[in-house]
């Protein structure tokens, strides 16, 4: 797997895959030295077109973990503001070597057209696009479910599990994200909400 653009790009075992792999790169952080040499040499680009605080320096951090370089990309300042455009922005951090690319972008479909143009050759994040998805945060929530269930999980997924979904989940593209990956790795998701705040295809669902 190339790009990461949908909680939909992973199966069961790949999805499990990933969060056995992040129990052990936790287990880094207790380390003295909090470093391993997986993407040294390689260049990663936090190219994010709004405002993060958590997103943007969990991947900061993460990728110098794994001993990478980081550049980290704000609209605000840069030439975004003089008409500059995505693809536009895209190309140049390519042309500096960028490897990743994690993108948060407030155009849902974003991080897709990033990855499936000619633009760049990059491996594309989605780190959140629009009120479409954010594939990394569903990926850390069913993390802190199994967690919270199975401390030791190692291979688990999460069936038997029933999981509630409360709020605004029409625009919010952690609970699309999330509801995906849940069925993925076997929960029963559920929703609740105002009907206006609701999917079409979810009101009358339990």
């Amino acid at each position: 797997m190339r790009h990461l653009l949908s909680a939909s790009d992973l199966d069961a075992a790949q999805s499990v895959a990933l969060l056995d792999l992040a129990e052990d790169m936790a287990e880094v952080n207790d380390r003295q030295v909090k470093k391993l040499p997986t993407l040294r040499g390689k260049t990663v680009v936090n190219l994010f077109f709004e405002d993060s605080t958590r997103t943007r320096i969990s991947f900061e951090l993460a990728a110098k973990r794994l001993s990478a370089d980081v550049i980290n990309f704000v609209a605000k300042g840069s030439s975004m503001s003089k008409g500059e455009s995505l693809k536009d922005t895209a190309q140049t951090l390519e042309a500096m070597g960028a490897d990743a690319i994690v993108l948060r972008h407030s155009s849902s479909g974003s991080a897709h057209r990033l990855a499936h143009t000619d633009w760049v050759d990059s491996a594309v994040i989605n780190a959140g696009d629009g009120s479409h998805e954010h594939p990394s945060q569903a990926l850390l929530d069913a993390m802190t479910i199994r967690q919270s269930f199975w401390p030791d999980n190692r291979g688990r997924d999460l069936t038997g599990l029933k999981v509630l979904i409360v709020g605004d989940i029409s625009h919010s593209r952690v609970a699309r994200s999330n509801l995906i990956l849940l069925d993925t790795l076997g929960a029963e998701a559920h929703v609740a909400g105002p009907a206006t705040l609701t999917p079409v295809s979810l009101v009358g669902i339990d």
